[in-house]
């Protein structure tokens, strides 16, 4: 069967779209697979060079948010300054504002950590247990394919039982959160705090569709798609080099407001 190619948008013509939308502009960015290129483990993850200066002059001139999966203390280790807006575990967490789990929340997190346990064990060699605050996340990228999809498939299977479980399934992870989140929520409420105004939203996965789908709903925002796959986003470039071209097009877009309007 031939591959499917997905074309991609050239950086400056996005940025030049985005540039269009109304002020205050917001741009929310996720992280891995968008700002860091994905790598197999985790923690091995690192911002492609450029990226953060990028991120932070963007972050001058425009409201800018991280949403990203990983946790906020995870987050911490990227160097994202304080007027970068900064949300974890797909808008759950915010930083300096600490998830504090009920009861009922704490005992559906316990269970949730033995199932994803269980996986692990399950999945073999290379699978490991991300703990996070409201969490934990099975990954499976660096485990035998035959019984990390059979693990995995499993794990769905039983977590699915487990009433109030919030299951959001990913590149060789699945997580399982205590409490339902979502990417969109939090890129809503943001816009909300700062009046209103466009919004751009460039991620990669299956976690970020809910917010293109929204952008698509309020028809007032610019979604990006970072590589391949099925998406509703509205643009789509190839990778994290792209993306760094993406923002410093944008950058001077806004910069050109500035000077204009001065």
């Amino acid at each position: 069967m031939e591959e499917r190619v997905e074309a991609m948008d050239e950086p400056a013509a996005v940025a030049a779209m985005a540039g269009t939308l109304p002020r205050p502009l917001l741009v929310g960015l996720d992280v891995d697979g968008v700002l860091a290129p994905i790598v197999a483990h985790a923690n091995d993850a690192q911002l492609l060079d450029g990226v953060l200066d990028a991120v932070t002059d963007l972050a001058g001139l425009t409201p800018v948010a991280v949403v990203s999966g990983r946790s906020v203390e995870d987050l911490t280790r990227f160097g994202f300054p304080d007027h970068i807006q900064v949300f974890g575990t797909h808008g759950l967490e915010r930083r300096d504002e600490p998830v504090e789990l009920g009861e009922h929340e704490r005992r559906r997190y316990e269970r949730l950590a033995r199932l994803a346990a269980d996986a692990a064990d399950r999945a073999g060699d290379g699978a490991w247990v991300e703990v996070k605050p409201a969490g934990v996340v099975l990954h499976v990228r660096e485990a035998p394919p035959d019984t990390s999809a059979a693990s995995v498939a499993e794990l769905h299977r039983r977590a699915a039982d487990v009433t109030g479980a919030h299951v959001m399934p990913g590149h060789g992870v699945v997580e399982l959160l205590a409490r339902a989140t979502s990417k969109a929520h939090a890129i809503a409420d943001l816009r909300s705090e700062i009046g209103g105004g466009g919004v751009v939203f460039v991620g990669d996965d299956r976690t970020d569709e809910e917010v293109f789908e929204q952008l698509v709903r309020d028809g007032d925002g610019c979604s990006v798609r970072v590589g391949p796959g099925p998406t509703t986003a509205r643009f789509r470039l190839a990778g994290p080099p792209e993306v760094l071209a993406f923002l410093q097009a944008l950058i001077g877009t806004l910069r050109d407001d500035v000077a204009t309007s001065s």
